[in-house]
C-alpha cells in the first residue's frame, strides 16, 4: 500500500513537473497572431498597402550546369495584373495576365512570334497568384481563409504550417518560420501541360530589405521528384514604378516587348536576417 501511494506521488510530481515545462514554453500561437507577425517582419501592413506596383529583374539558373542562365523580369501591377519574360541569347519568350485574359509569347527560329492564349488552367493559376503582397497580407480583404494545419521543422527550423483557402476554393500551404516569421516556403496546386494535377513548391531565400520591406533574393522553384529544381536570383527591385496597362495587354507586335528599364534598387544582404 504505502509502495502504491509513494509511486503515485512520484508519478504527481513528474506530471506536475512536465506541465510545469510545457506552460513554461507557453501555448502556440493562433493563426491570426502567425500572420500578424510576418506581416509586421515583412515590414509592415501599412507599407505593403502603399506598393502598387512591383518589378524584378534577375536571372534563372537551372538544376542542370550546362544550361545557360535566363534573364528575367517580372512586372506586377494591383491589382493582379502579371507579365514575365526570359530572353537568352536575344530570344524572348513573354507571358501576359491583365487580369482577366492571358497570352503566352513564343519567338520562332525564323524571327516570327506566336502569340497563344491562356489555357483556362493558366487562367486559374494566374488568378490565383499571390499577387505583389502574397497571400498573407491582407488576406481576409482577399477573401482568403487560413488555419494552422501543423508545427514542424523544416530544414532544422521550427515551422507554421499554415493552409490558405482562396475565395475559389483552392488550397495552398505556405510554411513561416517561428523565429523570423518570415515565409520559407509556398506551396501551389498547378496543371501539367498533360492536364494532370501537380504541385509547384517555391522555397524563399536570403531575404533582403529594400525600402523597409523584406523580400526574398533567391527562390527556388521545384514541381517534385521528377522536376528538376530551378533558382530564381533577383538582382533587382523596384518599388511603384509606373507600369502602363498596355504592357500586360496583348501586343500588335510582340517584337516590341522590352526587358524594364525603370530605376531598380540591387538587393543587398538584410543583417540580422538568415541566409537560409
Amino acid at each position: 500500500m504505502m509502495r502504491r501511494m509513494l509511486v503515485g506521488a512520484l508519478a504527481a510530481v513528474l506530471a506536475g513537473s512536465l506541465f510545469a515545462k510545457e506552460s513554461a514554453r507557453g501555448p502556440e500561437l493562433t493563426v491570426e497572431q502567425i500572420i500578424e507577425k510576418n506581416v509586421a517582419a515583412r515590414g509592415g501592413l501599412d507599407r505593403w498597402r502603399k506598393v502598387e506596383s512591383m518589378v524584378w529583374a534577375g536571372h534563372m539558373e537551372s538544376a542542370d550546369p550546362t544550361v545557360p542562365a535566363l534573364a528575367f523580369v517580372l512586372e506586377q501591377k494591383r491589382p493582379n495584373k502579371e507579365r514575365f519574360e526570359l530572353s537568352q541569347l536575344g530570344r524572348k519568350t513573354v507571358r501576359l495576365f491583365d487580369g482577366t485574359r492571358g497570352w503566352k509569347i513564343k519567338a520562332n527560329r525564323d524571327g516570327s512570334f506566336d502569340a497563344q492564349p491562356y489555357t483556362p488552367q493558366d487562367l486559374d493559376f494566374a488568378r490565383t497568384a499571390p499577387g505583389i503582397d502574397g497571400p498573407l497580407v491582407d488576406y481576409k480583404a482577399k477573401g482568403i481563409a487560413v488555419e494552422l494545419a501543423a508545427v514542424e521543422k523544416m530544414e532544422g527550423r521550427k515551422a507554421y504550417r499554415l493552409h490558405v483557402k482562396q475565395a475559389s476554393g483552392e488550397g495552398h500551404d505556405v510554411w513561416i518560420d517561428a523565429k523570423t516569421f518570415l515565409e520559407m516556403k509556398y506551396d501551389r496546386v498547378t496543371y501539367r501541360p498533360t492536364g494532370e494535377l501537380a504541385v509547384v513548391s517555391v522555397t524563399y531565400r536570403n531575404y533582403q530589405t529594400v525600402d523597409g520591406l523584406q523580400v526574398p533574393g533567391t527562390l527556388e522553384i521545384g514541381g517534385g521528384p521528377s522536376t528538376p529544381l530551378a533558382r530564381m536570383v533577383i538582382d533587382k527591385i523596384a518599388f511603384n514604378p509606373p507600369l502602363d496597362d498596355k504592357l500586360f495587354s496583348k501586343p500588335n507586335d510582340p517584337r516590341h516587348g522590352r526587358m524594364a528599364t525603370v530605376d531598380m534598387e540591387p538587393l543587398r544582404p538584410s543583417p540580422g536576417l538568415p541566409r537560409q
